[in-house]
């Protein structure tokens, strides 16, 4: 009995398990049918062999159809399936949105000695989204405790709170604010705004996705995006560093900042 094979996963490469896969044949007739286990990786066996659609379906993401040839008493390999999500045209409701920390991801990251990186988070902060109709006049502002950055190394956060770095002693907050949002498609946006680090403010852009709203298990409404942006961090007067005698640097010019954020609508009160 021949067998199709496959792993389903999401754009970002997480395994998708639960996926429903089913295989039809000439006239739309099922031939079999599977789902994927909790590392994405499916194998229907077929009753009959020869060509095939293979339909992929999950939760909350488009399907995805695939053809391909089944032989008799062989192994049919499609690889990795991607499942993405929907396109996302309904945008969050006006109102307050309060970001969620417990669900939330701030992240910088930085080079070290040009060769790898160094990742940290920001552990403390909080914000909201004031979104509004048009979506264009929305705002957003977010507070950040600069003490609460943690690489894993209580030495180098230490140093990063130093007055080489943040000078969380003098300056214990970095803020973000928003002065426009620009639409590049349903799903991406174009945030400008202000960052201040220290006793310096700059213009900061950040490319967004949008994730999308739904409801959440407490009888809230929630909506999620993901936000980019690199800072040079001359900007913000941190020059601290160390020359190798290769002409290479202990750390390199900028962070690369990521967001994963999770928001709460708040519903205004009566």
């Amino acid at each position: 009995m021949s067998r199709v094979h496959g792993v389903v996963a999401t754009a970002d490469g997480w395994p998708v398990p639960g996926a429903v896969v089913t295989v039809v044949g000439a006239g739309g007739r099922q031939l079999g049918r599977g789902a994927s286990d909790e590392t994405g990786a499916f194998g229907v066996p077929l009753s009959a062999d020869g060509p095939v659609t293979v339909i992929i379906a999950a939760a909350g993401v488009d399907p995805v159809a695939r053809a391909a040839t089944a032989g008799a008493n062989g192994r049919t390999e499609l690889g990795v399936v991607v499942l993405d999500r929907p396109t996302r045209t309904a945008l969050p409701a006006p109102g307050l949105w309060r970001i969620d920390p417990a669900h939330s991801i701030l992240r910088a990251t930085a080079r070290h000695l040009a060769l790898s990186r160094v990742e940290g988070r920001f552990m403390a902060f909080s914000g909201e989204i004031a979104v509004a109709d048009p979506a264009e006049e929305s705002s957003a502002r977010v507070t950040i405790s600069a003490g609460s950055i943690e690489t894993g190394s209580e030495d180098r956060d230490a140093h990063l709170r130093s007055p080489d770095f943040l000078d969380v002693e003098r300056f214990p907050f970095l803020t973000y604010r928003s002065t426009g949002f620009t639409a590049r498609s349903a799903e991406r946006w174009l945030v400008d705004g202000v960052m201040t680090i220290r006793d310096r403010s700059r213009g900061v852009v950040l490319d967004l996705t949008y994730l999308g709203t739904s409801g959440d298990p407490w009888g809230g409404t929630r909506t999620a995006f993901t936000a980019t942006t690199t800072l040079p961090l001359h900007d913000y007067g941190i020059h601290w560093n160390m020359a190798l005698p290769e002409g290479l640097s202990v750390i390199g010019p900028s962070l690369r900042i990521q967001l994963d954020v999770e928001a709460v609508f708040e519903p205004p009160a009566d």
